[in-house]
């Protein structure tokens, strides 16, 4: 069985094993935040982020700076029922052909007893600098161990399954579509957001936090 690793994950590697079909940037409807609504404390606690934001630079800030101080706040404004924000979770999953350890900057899942039971949201923190791989198949590489975890709990087929990564203060989305589990290449299909900037678009990257919680309430019965 191969092992992949996500920080040297490819393009060409990626496809080895799996089949990818990506459909692009475009305005999909699960982007479309039109009906979702922030109340008064919300929109409050994001003006206080935004003006934490706009009086520094954040491209000169660390990444454990920009995460504590940016990201990791609009998760916990995610938070719904027992659907929590963790950050450096452990993750793991085997496919048939291959297999995938990994440690998630962020997660938005289902939190029962203590860990996080079904990831929902897979966040990666794009290192910045000369060195620093793409952060896009990586997500992608976090994805597929989401899709399989949550697959393991209910068996359903195609397992949808979100992600972002983050550069700096700016969010980028994924959504994905998982088939095949237990076949030897398991099919991914993928559908990408613009970038958001967090200074101009925080509300707007709320909403859609918001819109993929709302997603998986809804199946759990809440």
């Amino acid at each position: 069985m191969e092992k992949l690793v996500l920080s040297t994950l490819s393009l060409p590697i990626l496809k080895r094993w799996v089949n990818l079909d990506e459909s692009g940037i475009a305005e999909y409807e699960w982007l479309n935040v039109a009906a979702i609504s922030l109340n008064e404390a919300e929109q409050q606690e994001l003006q206080r982020l935004r003006l934490r934001l706009w009086n520094h630079r954040t491209l000169l800030m660390n990444e454990a700076t920009i995460w504590a101080r940016g990201i990791y706040p609009l998760l916990l404004l995610a938070e719904q029922d027992n659907i929590e924000a963790w950050a450096g979770v452990a993750m793991s999953a085997k496919y048939p052909q291959f297999e995938i350890d990994c440690i998630v900057d962020g997660v938005l899942g289902k939190c029962v007893s203590g860990f996080i039971e079904s990831p929902y949201l897979m966040i990666v923190e794009a290192k910045r600098g000369l060195e620093a791989q793409n952060p896009l198949y990586q997500l992608y590489g976090q994805l597929l161990v989401a899709a399989h975890l949550n697959w393991e709990n209910d068996q359903i087929e195609p397992q949808e399954i979100f992600g972002c990564y983050t550069i700096a203060d700016s969010w980028s989305f994924i959504r994905a579509e998982v088939n095949g589990i237990l076949t030897d290449r398991p099919t991914m299909r993928i559908e990408s957001s613009r970038q958001y900037a967090e200074q101009y678009d925080a509300e707007t990257i709320v909403k859609i936090l918001k819109g993929i919680v709302s997603k998986y309430v809804k199946l759990s019965g809440h």
